[in-house]
């Protein structure tokens, strides 16, 4: 088996649990701000609206056709439009409120900090992640992630996003190390395990939910234990 030096995670979806995170956020806002009587909405399609619209936005800014500045201005309008609800009526503080609660929650995936521990003990470890310093510093804190990683490398903090190979780059100046020392693990097919490819870094496809395998990675797991069997 190859061995490698430094292994770089993706943050959310692949060890910080986005979903579950934001869902129990969200949850909060809709009862606190009593959205169910707006109009005839739940907050499982308020929940469904969110994921799609956001799913979409961060799509938009992985391409490059959106800054941090307008996703954040646009993602709850499009969000109450998509679930029928009259945009006059989200709070001021809605978009605040959602990014410091939720990134102050502290799930992460199954067998998260098991793979942690045992990888800590003999590489390297390190965060790269399209997200933003203010969220994904702490989401690392209160989740209790921070300890184990030695460089944390944002696309806000480096000037690329994933896909772009350059963020990649940009990781490996930073430690002074050369792709083949390294491992990228990650749940996006194309901005993780492509990004890294364009990089010439090995990859690691997370892929809890058994779909196809898009892009031919280096390996694929469907649970964080299964690295064991890798490194």
């Amino acid at each position: 088996m190859k061995k490698y030096q430094h292994i770089f995670f993706d943050l959310d979806h692949t060890l910080w649990d986005y979903d579950s995170n934001v869902r129990d956020t969200l949850l909060e806002l809709f009862a606190r701000h009593r959205l169910a009587e707006l109009g005839e909405i739940t907050f499982e399609s308020f929940f469904e609206a969110f994921l799609t619209t956001n799913y979409e936005l961060w799509d938009l800014f992985n391409r490059g056709k959106v800054n941090q500045s307008d996703m954040r201005k646009i993602r709850f309008i499009k969000v109450f439009s998509r679930a029928k609800l009259s945009t006059d009526h989200i709070p001021s503080t809605f978009e605040k409120d959602f990014v410091s609660q939720t990134s102050s929650r502290s799930k992460v995936m199954d067998h998260t900090f098991e793979i942690l521990d045992y990888l800590s003990n003999a590489y390297a470890l390190h965060i790269i992640t399209n997200g933003f310093n203010d969220s994904q510093y702490a989401k690392l804190k209160y989740s209790g992630l921070a300890p184990y990683f030695k460089l944390i490398v944002t696309s806000e903090s480096s000037g690329f996003r994933k896909p772009d190979k350059r963020i990649f780059v940009h990781a490996l100046e930073k430690l002074g190390s050369k792709p083949d020392d390294c491992l990228m693990i990650g749940d996006n097919p194309n901005s993780d395990i492509l990004g890294a490819r364009n990089a010439a870094i090995d990859q690691v496809y997370y892929n809890p939910r058994g779909i196809t395998d898009p892009v031919q990675s280096t390996f694929t797991i469907r649970h964080l234990s299964e690295l064991r069997a890798i490194l």
